[in-house]
C-alpha cells in the first residue's frame, strides 16, 4: 500500500509499505477514505525528530471503512464505516472508567512514561504506524472506533479523529461562564473550532488572537471579534479593553510549543535538530525549552480567578513558569491530550441534523491526493495558498 512516511525534518514522502493485517484479536483493519494533515503533524516534520524512526507512517486523523475484524471486535463488520479517535484506548480501564482515555492504562507507553498510544506519533506514543495511508491497523477495535452513518461526505465526521473532540476538550476544560468572555489565541484548525464552539456554547464574547489574515478573517466571519497580533503591542491591554479592563473569563491556548515570537526556543529547536539523534532525544527529555510567548500572553490576559485552557502541545521540561503571577491571579490551569471518547456523544448529534451549527462540510480548505502529501505539509507549515486545513484522500 502507499503510505506517508517520514525521512527526517521537513522531509516527507509518499512510500510503498506493507499492508497491515490483525495482529490481535481486539484488531480492525480499515480502507482510509480520507485523513487530516494535523498542526501536531508539523512538530514531527519540523522540532520532534529525535524520536522519529525513518520509514515511520504518520497521521492521526483517519476515517474509513472497515475491512476486517478480530475475533473479539463484535461491535464492528465488514462495510461499516467509522472514524478512528488519535489516541488509543481500550475503554474498560482504571483510566477509561473515569473519561480520561488519553492515559488508558492498557496502551500506556510506560517504557517512554507517556500516556495512551497515539497513532503515527513517535516511539514516546508508541510508534503505532499512522492513518496517513491507504489501510489502517486499529488496535483497541472493540472500543475506539466511531459509527457513522452512510450519505454524509467525509468532511461530516472526519473531524471527530482530533479536531472536534480536542476543541469541545479544550472549551470544556476552559469553564467559560454562561454569556462570559474567552479568547482564544492561535486560529488554526484547534482554534478556529474552538472558537465556535464556544459561541455554540452560549460565551457571550469569544476573542481571537492570531497573526495570519486569512486565519482572521475565517474567524471573523463566523462571529468571533479578532485582533491581530501585528496590530497592538501590547496584546493583553487589547484584550482588557475588550473585557471591561478585567480580562477574560477564560483563555484557550491552541498553538504551543511553535508559538512565533519566541527567538531563545527558536534557537533550542534549532540545536535540537542539529544534534546527533540520541543527544537531541535527550535534550528534549531532560531539557526540552518550549516556545512560551503564548502561554505568557494568556497569563496576562486572563481576568483574576480565570481559567486557562492548554489544547496546544508543550513539550519542554524546563519551560520558566512565571509562578508569582500565576499564584497572585489565582489562576486555573487545565490541560492535557483530548480524551475522545469522553466527548463524542456531546458532538455527534450536531453532525448527523440536516444542520451544520459548528460548519465542518466546508472546514476544510484543500483536499488533495495522498500522493501530494509532500507538498500538503510544505504548503501547511508555510501557512502557503490559504491552507488551514488540509484532508489528504487516499486512492482505491
Amino acid at each position: 500500500m502507499k503510505a506517508v512516511t517520514w525521512h527526517g525534518k521537513r522531509d516527507v514522502r509518499v512510500d510503498a509499505v506493507p499492508d497491515p493485517g490483525i495482529e490481535t484479536p481486539t484488531d480492525a483493519v480499515i480502507r482510509v477514505t480520507s485523513t487530516g494533515v494535523c498542526s501536531s503533524d508539523l512538530h514531527l516534520y519540523e522540532v520532534l525528530g529525535p524520536f522519529m524512526t525513518e520509514g515511520d507512517v504518520l497521521g492521526h486523523e483517519p476515517m474509513g471503512v472497515v475491512e476486517e475484524v478480530g475475533a473479539e471486535v463484535t461491535s464492528l463488520k465488514p462495510g461499516d464505516r467509522v472514524v478512528v479517535p488519535f489516541n488509543i484506548s481500550c475503554g474498560h480501564c482504571f483510566m477509561c472508567d473515569r473519561g480520561l482515555q488519553s492515559q488508558c492504562e492498557t496502551t500506556q507507553v510506560t517504557d517512554q512514561g507517556k500516556g495512551a498510544a497515539l497513532f503515527g506519533y513517535t516511539r514516546l506514543y508508541g510508534r503505532v504506524p499512522g492513518g496517513q495511508a491507504e489501510y489502517l491497523r486499529v488496535p483497541q477495535a472493540h472500543y475506539g472506533p466511531i459509527k457513522v452513518p452512510d450519505g454524509p461526505p467525509d468532511d461530516r465526521f472526519v473531524y471527530l479523529s482530533d479536531v472536534l473532540p480536542t476543541a469541545w476538550q479544550a472549551v470544556q476544560y476552559a469553564e467559560i461562564p454562561r454569556g462570559g468572555s474567552v479568547v482564544v489565541f492561535g486560529l488554526g484548525p484547534i482554534g478556529q473550532m474552538s472558537a465556535r464552539i464556544a459561541l455554540h456554547r452560549g460565551a457571550g464574547l469569544v476573542i481571537g488572537v492570531d497573526l495570519v489574515q486569512e486565519r482572521l478573517a475565517r474567524a471573523e466571519a463566523r462571529g468571533v471579534t479578532v485582533l491581530d497580533t501585528r496590530d497592538h503591542d501590547d496584546i493583553g491591554a487589547a484584550i482588557r479593553e475588550l473585557t471591561g479592563g478585567r480580562g477574560a473569563d477564560s483563555v484557550i491556548d491552541a498553538v504551543g510549543m511553535e508559538a512565533h515570537g519566541a527567538p531563545v526556543a527558536r534557537i533550542a529547536h534549532n540545536l535540537v535538530a542539529a544534534l546527533p539523534r540520541a543527544a537531541g532525544a535527550l535534550l528534549t527529555e531532560k531539557a526540552g525549552i518550549d516556545r512560551l510567548s503564548v502561554l505568557y500572553a494568556a497569563i496576562d490576559a486572563v481576568r483574576r480567578g480565570g481559567t486557562i485552557s492548554l489544547s496546544g502541545v508543550y513539550g519542554g521540561m524546563i519551560d520558566p513558569m512565571p509562578m508569582m503571577e500565576l499564584f497572585d491571579k489565582q489562576i486555573r490551569l487545565h490541560m492535557g491530550q483530548a480524551n475522545v471518547r469522553r466527548w463524542v456523544d456531546d458532538i455527534v448529534p450536531l453532525l448527523t441534523g440536516s444542520d451544520d451549527p459548528l460548519g465542518v462540510d466546508d472546514f476544510a480548505t484543500h483536499r488533495l491526493p495522498l500522493e501530494d502529501a509532500p507538498r500538503a505539509y510544505e504548503m501547511f507549515q508555510k501557512k502557503q495558498n490559504g491552507a488551514q486545513k488540509i484532508l489528504l484522500q487516499p486512492s482505491g
